[in-house]
């Protein structure tokens, strides 16, 4: 029988939410891939399905993660890239091998072949943290607002001045905090 494991964040964009794998981070972190069979969940919910993960192919899953993160931040702070997480992306995406399909409604999306090992899928996440952080997708890289979290996202609203990671969990619970520290203010009838 399985551990109780958090439930994931799978937003729109692959690479943010690979690193979505770890929320909390300015905080008490709460890893979501813990062990290797739960990055076999991750992958198929991500449409990335592998056969199995070692305990070391798990190592490098994470240091993926945190390099994207890592990247993904500078992105969205205009700053300069760390070298060693672009050199973890670069060398994640130069090894794996999938293919680029196109969907019946024109979008692209990314197929690995059956007996895929891990390193395809993280070729394919690792490619497109690449699209992302390069800025040759439309949207722009943004850190959350909540003190908790500052998880980098990719922004596609219209305004780009989306402030929350996520609006159910990160959004809603500032918007609770807030509600919260207004009404001790007020004064009681």
């Amino acid at each position: 029988m399985r551990a109780e494991f958090p439930p994931f964040r799978l937003g729109k964009v692959l690479a943010t939410s690979f690193t979505a794998t770890l929320t909390e981070r300015r905080c008490d972190p709460v890893e979501h891939i813990p062990v290797p069979h739960r990055l076999l969940d991750w992958l198929a919910v991500s449409g990335l399905a592998v056969d199995s993960v070692t305990p070391a192919q798990l190592a490098l899953a994470r240091e993926l993660r945190e390099s994207i993160h890592a990247a993904a931040t500078a992105a969205a702070l205009h700053e300069d890239l760390p070298e060693p997480a672009v050199q973890v992306i670069n060398g994640c995406s130069a090894q794996g091998r999938a293919s680029a399909v196109l969907t019946a409604d024109g979008r692209r999306r990314w197929q690995l072949s059956p007996g895929s090992r891990l390193e395809d899928a993280l070729g394919v996440i690792a490619a497109d943290a690449i699209e992302i952080v390069s800025g040759e997708r439309d949207g722009t890289l943004a850190l959350c607002a909540s003190p908790t979290c500052q998880a980098a996202f990719f922004d596609t609203s219209q305004s780009r001045t989306r402030r929350w990671c996520e609006m159910n969990t990160c959004g809603n619970r500032m918007k609770k905090a807030r509600f919260n520290a207004n009404r001790s203010r007020t004064p009681r009838p």
